[in-house]
């Protein structure tokens, strides 16, 4: 199975903000804070965000159930945008409380349950993952 471009950027960015996402809560939440780090992989943990959301939207799925190529998971890509969009609201405003809260949120929802979903055998991923390589489906 051949992985395509799109695939293997979205891929590559959604494992990165994975990873990273816990590194950038914990830079601040830690014993010793560290608010320079966390600014710099916060920004860089947003871009990553938004590089997996935008390139989900280039990701169709015809064979489960879809409107257009566009499986219930896509509606993770509005849950992104608008996620990142409150927290810097909430930001901007002076309201560290509700932006932590919704950075969490969106780490939750858009990097563990979406990639969950993402690794269910019936997906790509999950095919590749449980069945060529695992060799377990």
């Amino acid at each position: 199975m051949q992985m395509s471009p799109i695939i293997a950027v979205h891929l590559t960015a959604a494992v990165s903000a994975l990873v990273l996402g816990p590194v950038v809560l914990w830079a601040r939440r830690g014993r010793t804070q560290h608010p320079r780090l966390h600014r710099a992989l916060g920004y860089a943990w947003v871009t990553l965000m938004v590089m997996t959301a935008v390139s989900a939207l280039f990701i169709r799925d015809f064979k489960l159930p879809n409107i257009g190529g566009y499986t219930p998971v896509h509606l993770l890509v509005s849950v992104v945008f608008f996620g990142l969009t409150r927290a810097f609201w909430k930001l901007a405003k002076g309201d560290i409380r509700s932006h932590r809260i919704s950075m969490q949120a969106t780490y939750i929802s858009a990097c563990i349950v979406a990639g969950a979903f993402t690794l269910l055998p019936s997906r790509y991923l999950g095919h590749m993952l449980w069945g060529q390589w695992l060799g377990l489906v």
